[in-house]
């Protein structure tokens, strides 16, 4: 017999140590807390912090950590004289585990599959969007010190500091999913956490159209799109699906091409098998060491790519994005924060002379005109589906402005009592100047089909 790091002894049969493993408790309980209650619980949080081995609690398996802090919690209160019941001991075991290796009462919002974002505003207010609608759930932390100290075990895990000195940062999780806190004096509430959860699958553009964010045409005209190396930008406002729908389209891409990704936080799951992923680094403690995307795509274009994919561009990297993409680089593919393709490329002209303030605003639209084929629009709208509203072709520069020309449009025709927006995808039916391209790729016919254009 010997230690398990939790003041008790594990039992040893046949030479071979036995780690109790109880049944893990589903879901968390949340019963009414009188004062007596809340109370006795804080004791026994106490007492068992004293009690445990922050070196064993990191060794052992999660459900193996459970059971002990379970069989801990009920020791405590049976020789505390403590009022828990068996359910109120259980969720309490649950919440401790959460706490100690987990993101405390954020854990089962992580694991519900239904929710895409995870929105803390301070200790007592936890909201979510759930199936594309906000929504404030029973969550809740202790108290403001409860918050940070979440934080900082968010923080830490990968290698970064936040605290009053330095109370802004940017972080991922363990399963990929994009984090960023807030901590007071920035904040009123104490501290806001912000999570935009991973999905633990990629949608295809079948899956979409399934869940009608777009047409089956317009998935078809997509997926061609991107075979026939077509330079894709896909602009919408936050949470409108823009990730998901590059990481969709991106399917469509030769499995012999070599692809450099480059994002602030990976998010992209390419299925082909050569992709290269970089990643952004933020400066250190000191304030170098500092990465932008920028240097990623100018290193990106010495590794030889066929393709240059970037999560989001959002500065001066649009001018070496522009310059790949006007060098032989055809098949590159972004987003951008953006309310319209037209508002999408007012938005990459600004970025491109971030870069180079001396290159003329007509050269620029002219190098944007003959880069950029297609802009996608894609919205979250007030019924929490996200649809694609345009797929504008860009047609060269016109006069002063880049020319655009809409190949697919989302038509509101209402809404259903239910709340839900009725309406139809139609195509221009117009025939593309991409049709050449296309041409030499063998997919004319294709792309002319899913246009409902004829030959």
């Amino acid at each position: 017999m010997r230690s398990n790091g939790f003041g008790r002894r594990v039992v040893e049969a046949g030479g071979r140590e036995l780690v109790p493993v109880d049944q893990p408790f589903e879901g968390v309980v949340h019963l009414p807390d009188s004062r007596a209650r809340t109370e006795h619980k804080e004791r026994v949080r106490n007492i068992l912090l004293t009690r445990i081995d922050s070196a064993a609690v990191s060794r052992l398996p999660r459900p193996a950590l459970r059971a002990e802090i379970a069989k801990l919690v009920h020791e405590i209160a049976t020789s505390e004289r403590l009022h828990l019941n068996e359910i109120e001991e259980n969720a309490f075991a649950t919440e401790l585990t959460d706490d100690l290796i987990g993101l405390g009462p954020l854990e089962p919002l992580l694991d519900d599959e239904d929710v895409t974002d995870i929105l803390v505003n301070g200790p007592y207010d936890v909201f979510v969007e759930r199936l594309g609608k906000l929504e404030k759930t029973a969550a809740r932390f202790r108290d403001v010190q409860h918050v940070v100290n979440v934080a900082q075990r968010i923080a830490a895990a990968v290698g970064r500091r936040i605290d009053e000195a330095s109370p802004l940062v940017d972080a991922r999780l363990a399963d990929g999913s994009r984090v960023n806190i807030v901590l007071g004096p920035l904040v009123l509430n104490g501290g806001t956490i912000s999570i935009r959860k991973f999905p633990k699958y990629s949608l295809t553009l079948e899956d979409m159209v399934r869940s009608a964010n777009l047409s089956p045409a317009m998935a078809r005209f997509l997926e061609v799109a991107a075979r026939i190396r077509a330079n894709v930008l896909i602009c919408g406002g936050s949470g409108s699906g823009k990730t998901t729908l590059l990481n969709a389209v991106s399917r469509g891409i030769d499995n012999r091409e070599r692809i450099i990704t480059i994002e602030d936080a990976v998010e992209l799951r390419l299925q082909q098998p050569h992709v290269v992923q970089m990643e952004t680094r933020a400066p250190n403690i000191e304030g170098v060491g500092a990465v932008p995307q920028r240097e990623l795509v100018r290193n990106a274009l010495r590794m030889r790519p066929d393709r240059i994919i970037i999560g989001e561009v959002r500065g001066p990297e649009a001018f070496d994005m522009l310059q790949a993409m006007n060098t032989g680089h055809d098949g590159s593919m972004s987003t951008v924060h953006a309310n319209s393709p037209r508002d999408a490329l007012y938005r990459f002209e600004n970025m491109v002379m971030m870069a180079n303030l001396n290159l003329p605003l007509g050269a620029i639209r002219m190098q944007i005109g003959s880069a950029v084929h297609l802009v996608v629009h894609t919205e979250r709208m007030r019924d929490g589906i996200r649809r694609v509203q345009k797929i504008a072709e860009v047609g060269g520069v016109g006069g002063d402005a880049i020319s655009l020309r809409d190949l697919f449009t989302f038509e509101y025709r209402g809404e259903r009592r239910d709340g839900t927006i009725e309406g139809v995808f139609e195509p221009s039916r117009m025939r593309p100047d991409m049709a050449l391209r296309a041409q030499q790729f063998g997919l004319e016919r294709q792309l002319l089909d899913a246009l409902g254009v004829a030959a």
